[in-house]
């Protein structure tokens, strides 16, 4: 009698490499899936050969940065979308692109079940379990961190590292890391472990893509980032593809101490979760994005979109990427970005971002805000406008 298989979303990492394994002892034959976001990781070949040991029939990885930086995060950023006002939804907006890509996988591989490693008290089971309902509905979901017999047995770090050497599985953690992280090309982000205290400053040996603001160098940094409708094409005079541009970005502002944030956040589940990100790159890109546009988008689209803004950055946060509601706001700033086409100079010094300049291809009416009166501007319409106004009081 042939097993059920099963697609696992696969970092590589210790918790999905013992999935493998915990799965495939259940009775699951395992593909692990492997989306290349543009994190750093170990060999590809080094993550197939884990994952075939600790028991995967076969191991697939999808290069997904093109698809990950024009179909997710650049509509994110034109949307304006900060969870908080802070967080730039650096993991949030990887897990729908990773289930719908694992979607793929399954349909292929003619799978009947779908996985994840999310752990029971997060976001991201939500994040990846709605993707796939959207993306795969025929498929059904297993949750290990939602399975007694797992999660009573494999809780924490020190347990699953044992589960590990006892089948023979080649990983190279100790009993010894203070926090967790996630990591894409748009940011990392780090919690747990000894940021679990809200009173204490994360140590910084932990930051990875950015060196601390105190030790950025003691002269600026300028850059120049030209957009066509919305879209990044140009890096100081440099024509590059906008994943590519987004990578050179998060260079350049890491040796900044552009992008770091360390934030309480309210999750979905119901509980309140400190955690540090880095950005670097987005920090940047976000902050061009607004220059262009606000000297190039009508005032009434702008205000549209950011009125439904952290309506949108909620949505992202809490998995409902694959939404109609997500999608009908989407609406309004693809509508704003058709405007945003000409360019941002920034200048990074010590983890700020200044505005050094800004220019658009056609300037919405920029002139006529001079304060010296001209003909193209009626001195009456201000009391029309007053008017107007005061039957509203």
């Amino acid at each position: 009698m042939s097993r059920p298989r099963l697609v696992l979303a696969y970092s590589g990492g210790l918790d999905t490499s013992v999935l493998v394994r915990w799965l495939t002892e259940k009775g699951y034959d395992v593909v692990a899936f492997l989306a290349d976001l543009g994190q750093e990781v170990e060999p590809q070949a080094v993550l197939f050969d884990r994952a075939k040991k600790a028991g995967a029939v076969k191991v697939f990885a999808h290069d997904l940065k093109k698809e990950f930086m024009q179909d997710f995060i650049m509509p994110m950023v034109q949307a304006n979308a900060r969870y908080e006002t802070h967080y730039l939804l650096g993991t949030s907006i990887a897990r729908p692109l990773i289930a719908k890509a694992q979607v793929e996988v399954a349909k292929k591989e003619h799978a009947q079940f779908l996985a994840h490693g999310a752990t029971g008290k997060g976001n991201d089971q939500i994040r990846f379990e709605l993707s796939y309902y959207a993306c795969g509905p025929e498929f059904k979901v297993i949750a290990p961190w939602r399975v007694p017999e797992f999660y009573k047995n494999l809780s924490n770090r020190e347990a699953c590292i044992d589960y590990a050497k006892k089948f023979n599985i080649p990983i190279t953690h100790t009993k010894k890391k203070p926090w967790s992280c996630d990591e894409n090309m748009f940011h990392i982000s780090y919690e747990g472990g000894i940021l679990e205290d809200p009173n204490k400053m994360p140590p910084e040996e932990m930051w990875r893509m950015t060196v601390s603001p105190k030790k950025a160098p003691n002269k600026s940094t300028f850059v120049k980032i030209e957009f066509q409708k919305g879209v990044p094409v140009k890096l100081d005079e440099q024509k590059l593809a906008p994943a590519d541009i987004l990578l050179k970005l998060n260079e350049i502002a890491g040796k900044n101490g552009v992008g770091r944030v360390d934030l309480l956040e309210n999750r979905f589940v119901g509980m309140k979760s400190r955690g540090c990100y880095e950005t670097p790159g987005g920090t940047v890109l976000h902050a061009a994005y607004r220059l262009v546009e606000s000297i190039a988008a009508p005032a009434s689209l702008i205000h549209a979109r950011d009125r439904v803004a952290p309506e949108m950055a909620e949505l992202i946060y809490n998995g409902f990427w694959f939404s109609r509601r997500r999608k009908e706001l989407q609406k309004i700033s693809d509508e704003v970005q058709t405007y945003v086409t000409g360019e941002a100079s920034l200048e990074l010094y010590k983890g700020n971002v200044i505005v050094a300049g800004r220019s658009a291809k056609k300037s919405l009416q920029y002139k006529h805000s001079a304060f010296a009166m001209g003909k193209e501007f009626d001195p009456k319409e201000p009391e029309r406008l007053i008017a107007r106004c005061k039957k509203e009081l």
